[in-house]
């Protein structure tokens, strides 16, 4: 086994990934499949989830799928459950549902609002307790992912709540890095910039798109195989041991073009 295979090896990790029904999630589950974990695909739309389980398992690798709404409030320990008689206790946690909310704040209701939060932030705070919980319980070591946003450092046009949201996910991930250390649970994120994906494929393909793309310094739109390098290091306790509170921003520099 070279350096990089023994760094990257997930061999004997369960790993539960939310929102793994399409885009950075789907993608997210392939990759940690493919680096040896036991991967438990959890998302709403469980017709795309048995799709994902099918790819990943023609490729070799283990996956289960858990139908999840991450605004439920049992439904993630249920999951968790689920995880557990099927591969044991979830030693890494990826916290990736995530919805936009696009909307001018003006015109933002209570309810969106409250969407927002708790797609994009409640469900992170408590997955990450019952991930904790449990490591402790088994006295197991862990590693948590959360996926984060440069709108969690910035701010744009019509996703206030979005911006809002993201932002204290960082601050989550620095939160409970501080109090899950001793423990030996590490809590990091990572915050891409624009990724195409199946949702916004059609808007990345138009000519309306062009004014975006000229204030990435890179003149590119990431896509989810640009993540991978990132999950897969801080997925791996060999390659990411002393790094926990950390947000790796993933963008095409495009955070500092934002001014």
């Amino acid at each position: 086994m070279s350096l990089a295979e023994e760094l990257f090896d997930l061999d004997g990790q369960v790993a539960l990934v939310t929102g793994a029904s399409s885009g950075l999630g789907w993608r997210f589950g392939e990759v940690l499949a493919g680096q040896g974990a036991k991967v438990v695909l959890a998302a709403r739309r469980s017709e795309r989830l048995a799709q994902l389980q099918t790819v990943i398992e023609a490729a070799g690798g283990v996956a289960h799928c858990v139908e999840l709404d991450v605004t439920g409030k049992d439904a993630i320990s249920e999951a968790f459950d689920q995880a557990e008689k099927s591969f044991g206790t979830v030693t890494l946690l990826v916290n990736n549902a995530g919805i936009s909310g696009q909307k001018n704040a003006v015109d933002m209701s209570d309810a969106d609002w409250r969407r927002v939060m708790d797609v994009n932030l409640d469900a992170v705070w408590r997955a990450s307790q019952e991930a904790a919980r449990r490591l402790i319980k088994a006295g197991k070591p862990g590693s948590i992912i959360n996926i984060a946003s440069i709108l969690g450092f910035q701010v744009a046009q019509s996703l206030s709540a979005y911006a809002v949201a993201k932002a204290g996910v960082v601050q989550i991930t620095k939160a409970l890095a501080v109090e899950y250390a001793r423990h030996n649970i590490r809590v990091n994120a990572i915050a891409p910039g624009y990724i195409r994906t199946e949702i916004n494929e059609e808007f990345f393909a138009s000519e309306k798109s062009g004014p975006l793309v000229r204030q990435i310094p890179q003149r590119r739109i990431g896509s989810p195989e640009d993540l991978d390098a990132s999950l897969m290091l801080l997925a791996s306790e060999k390659a990411s041991g002393f790094m926990t509170g950390s947000t790796i921003v993933v963008d095409g520099g495009h955070m500092w073009s934002m001014g």
